[in-house]
């Protein structure tokens, strides 16, 4: 599963979200951040405000909490969202030894891998360098440079 410091290094990257449901999430505030929320019709469902979008926790009976910020949480994006976050440049997913490899064509044409223990945290690093990639800034740690 893909790791908060990840998640945040998404989030700082210009990574935006648009809460819908199935999507996974953790509470920004100390002691929380290991308790994953699933945004669901039956429990969390999101409303949408002109000062922003509110998560709603609904039939949580033993929690005092009724709503947060969106801005206040940590989105923790599944493989298939940060598949389609790598966008055209994605070119794979290798299964290695000790993890996984995503491929990616940068904008000048180099394929670069990056590489982790999961395949969700694979995508995001690959995501990770797309939005430097896209901002002309170097490759994230992590990466196994000029794949072929």
């Amino acid at each position: 599963m893909l790791t908060i410091e990840l998640a945040r290094r998404l989030i700082e990257s210009g990574v935006e979200w648009t809460p819908s449901t199935g999507d996974r999430f953790v509470l920004s505030v100390p002691g929380m951040e290991g308790d994953v929320f699933v945004i669901s019709e039956l429990t969390v469902d999101v409303h949408h405000f002109a000062s922003g979008d509110v998560l709603g926790f609904n039939g949580t009976t033993e929690w005092a909490l009724d709503s947060i910020e969106q801005s206040k949480v940590i989105w923790l994006p599944r493989e298939d969202q940060l598949r389609e976050l790598a966008g055209d440049g994605f070119v794979s997913l290798e299964r290695i030894e000790g993890g996984y490899a995503v491929v990616l064509r940068t904008r000048s044409g180099v394929l670069e891998r990056c590489v982790d223990i999961d395949a969700e945290r694979a995508y995001a690093r690959a995501v990770l360098l797309r939005q430097n990639d896209e901002r002309g800034e170097r490759t994230v740690e992590g990466n196994d440079e000029g794949a072929a």
